[in-house]
């Protein structure tokens, strides 16, 4: 996997961090004196301390001045850049295509643990927006900029299998002795259980019972899947657990948390993302808007 590659990953798991820890200082609204400070709406009063440390208390105006003194000109100018990058590619007709989101999206999924649905929904979003801004600002600077067909086309064939991505299993179990245990536990389930409360009361698997019968992320292909895993899997929806089904330990119940599908790639799709990584490299250029500001006539709070 190459080393631009793997810096963008924690180019995008940074901002979508970062734009989290800032969505209460960016999304923040008043209402006479009450102020809404997250998404889902929950405000409090403004004379209402947001937190209390023995007898000091933080005040909602302390935490927001906080937040805007050292993050808020970092945040505007991530703002300003997106508004640029999305202006310019719409005006030059710069898109990503389906595929390449899907497979950048699955693997920052495969580096996560559990989440809700909820919080897949809103994380993917957010991933779609920092991945078609990256590779919608890598076209930009590298346009016109000519690689040789030769030179892409070596590019492909030595790093082509790192671009596919294989499918994906995250999965939990509850691992127990008899079907009448393995029966209890799902009619447990279907009267509402938690699969997590319920594999630390039933599993005798030692190694993932502890973490709630989590055991993690499996391509198909591995021989680590536990054998019929991967079959069980396949008559069950994503956030949904299985019927009790034999194993060479006992019998198995498993939810399914994440099916991440197979994807690959043709030499023609990803051949002009692979010409823009090879201009940057050509260019020694940083991935950075600042070349495209003398575009626009911009005027900010943070202006020199």
């Amino acid at each position: 996997m190459s080393k631009r590659f793997l810096l963008s990953l924690l180019i995008v798991l940074l901002i979508t961090n970062i734009t989290t820890l800032l969505f209460w200082m960016n999304a923040k609204q008043q209402t006479g004196e009450t102020v809404v400070v997250d998404e889902s709406n929950e405000e409090i009063e403004r004379d209402e301390p947001v937190a209390t440390i023995g007898n000091e208390e933080i005040m909602v105006d302390q935490w927001m001045k906080a937040l805007r003194d050292n993050y808020g000109e970092q945040q505007l100018k991530q703002m300003i850049d997106k508004s640029i990058v999305k202006q310019l590619a719409t005006e030059k007709g710069i898109t990503v295509h389906d595929k390449v989101l899907e497979r950048e999206i699955a693997l920052l999924t495969s580096t996560q643990g559990v989440m809700t649905k909820n919080e897949v929904e809103k994380v993917e979003k957010q991933w779609t927006e920092d991945i078609t801004f990256r590779y919608q600002l890598e076209a930009l600077l590298t346009e016109g900029i000519s690689i040789p067909e030769e030179e892409i086309k070596t590019y492909y064939n030595l790093y082509k299998n790192q671009y596919n991505f294989p499918k994906s299993l995250q999965l939990s179990h509850i691992l127990v002795n008899d079907r009448e245990t393995a029966e209890k536990v799902v009619e447990e389930l279907n009267n509402g259980a938690s699969f997590s409360l319920l594999a630390k009361e039933y599993s005798i698997d030692e190694e993932s019972k502890d973490e709630g019968g989590y055991i993690g992320y499996f391509t198909t292909t591995t021989q680590f899947l536990p054998a019929n895993y991967d079959v069980q899997a396949e008559k069950i929806e994503e956030f949904s657990y299985s019927e009790p089904f034999v194993t060479d330990r006992g019998f198995a119940i498993i939810f399914l948390h994440r099916s991440l599908p197979k994807i690959t790639f043709s030499y023609e799709e990803l051949r002009p993302y692979i010409k823009n990584e090879l201009a940057l490299d050509e260019l020694g250029q940083s991935l950075s808007t600042n070349p495209l500001w003398e575009k626009f006539d911009i005027n900010w709070l943070y202006d020199e």
